[in-house]
């Protein structure tokens, strides 16, 4: 019986460190740490829709929005839960949209969506502003809130498979790179 125990109480407090460690990443900024080790944990805390949001904020930003369909399938039991899988939808969609627009021509200036503060969606309306166009190499877009920042997106191949890379400009300097796929 005291064995049990002992194993009960291990597995307990091995979750609950894991937990508080997600949690620790995240205040800290190590967010693709964070997002690791979520996703190493995500079914063991599948229920648990706190560990589940602050596994996929993780993600995002850690610009590693692919694994956000997990947790969108399974925030469901509260209203705060509900509004972050909707958060989490859009965006994925609109790099769905996004990446088909850019290596298939696909035509979305009909569609509306709803936009987010993260720079995918930013980047995602601005493309939809261009209308109708022929494709380019490479877009320079400009933000519509901040007009010292720019947006340049281009597609690389890597292992055959095609990324959009979004780079953030300050005036002229780079402040951040984003790479999706």
């Amino acid at each position: 019986m005291k064995i049990i125990l002992g194993l009960f109480l291990t597995i307990n407090l091995f979750a609950v460190s894991t937990k508080y460690n997600i949690y620790a990443l995240f205040q800290e900024q190590k967010y693709s740490q964070a997002c690791d080790l979520g996703f190493k944990n995500f079914y063991k805390n599948i229920k648990d829709e706190n560990f589940l949001s602050v596994y996929a904020f993780s993600c995002l930003k850690a610009d590693n929005i692919n694994r956000l369909s997990l947790p969108v399938a399974n925030l469901k039991a509260s209203k705060e839960s509900r509004a972050n899988a909707s958060y989490f939808s859009v965006i994925l969609m609109q790099k769905k949209l996004l990446y088909h627009a850019l290596i298939d021509g696909y035509d979305f200036t009909n569609i509306n969506l709803p936009s987010t503060d993260y720079v995918l969606s930013k980047v995602f309306d601005l493309y939809v502003k261009l209308g109708k166009h022929n494709k380019q190499e490479v877009y320079f877009l400009k933000d519509t809130d901040n007009d010292k920042l720019t947006y340049k997106m281009y597609l690389i191949k890597h292992n055959n498979l095609n990324k959009i890379v979004i780079e953030e400009f300050y005036d002229t300097i780079v402040v951040k790179r984003h790479v999706y796929w």
